[in-house]
């Protein structure tokens, strides 16, 4: 599971669960930060608005979330990549981002926002 305070994954599950209509790849099990939301607002990628008509309720940092890989890498890259929970990423973000990247933001599931660290 990667988050079920606020139901994440493409098929709202809980799990970074992948398929043939996830045409993302909703499969890295991220804990948001504030950096990673400014970076996702900057490329047009709102994460922090609500949308309930599609089950998605706004992100704040420390929220665990299933990310697509695309724009994970493209924070990667830019420097604002969020953590990552490996144990909730489905193997299938392979395919796009390199184990290492994943591995260089591994974190373990925070208890709250204040334990995260950089």
């Amino acid at each position: 599971m990667c988050g079920t305070d606020h139901v994440t994954g493409f098929y709202r599950d809980g799990c970074c669960t992948s398929g043939p209509e996830d045409l993302g790849s909703h499969t890295i099990c991220a804990v948001v930060t504030a950096e990673f939301l400014e970076h996702q607002m900057s490329i047009g990628n709102d994460l922090t608005t609500a949308m309930p008509q599609f089950g998605f309720p706004g992100l704040v940092p420390g929220d665990r979330w299933c990310v697509t890989a695309f724009n994970w890498l493209r924070a990667y890259r830019d420097g604002a990549a969020a953590y990552v929970v490996l144990a909730s990423t489905h193997e299938r973000a392979l395919e796009i981002v390199p184990l290492e990247a994943l591995q260089e933001h591994a974190v373990d599931v925070p208890s709250g926002p204040g334990d995260l660290r950089s």
